[in-house]
């Protein structure tokens, strides 16, 4: 198998395992699970900023972009729903 078939295979098998995770998920643990999820989406852009290194347009270098873009929608996300449930309860 080559390397593109085994990445393939383990992205695919990240995605159903971590749908099956969260949909077992009460909702009242997902908002302080997202605020963990903040520190993995940082080491997604920390990998991500690797593979956008290098100076030609290859794939790993666009695929290393569009990694950071969605890791960056995600960590900002995150911290203002965080935000917003740290919100409700503070004294008025």
């Amino acid at each position: 198998m080559s390397e593109l078939m085994i990445g393939l295979y383990v992205f695919v098998l990240s995605i159903v395992v971590g749908f099956e995770v969260i949909t077992k998920v009460p909702p009242t643990l997902h908002t302080p699970l997202m605020s963990g999820a903040n520190a993995i989406s940082g080491i997604t852009i920390v990998g991500a900023l690797v593979c956008a290194q290098t100076g030609d347009a290859s794939f790993a270098n666009i695929f290393g972009f569009f990694a950071i873009s969605f890791a960056m929608i995600n960590v900002v996300g995150g911290f203002l729903v965080t935000d917003r449930m740290l919100r409700m309860f503070r004294k008025r």
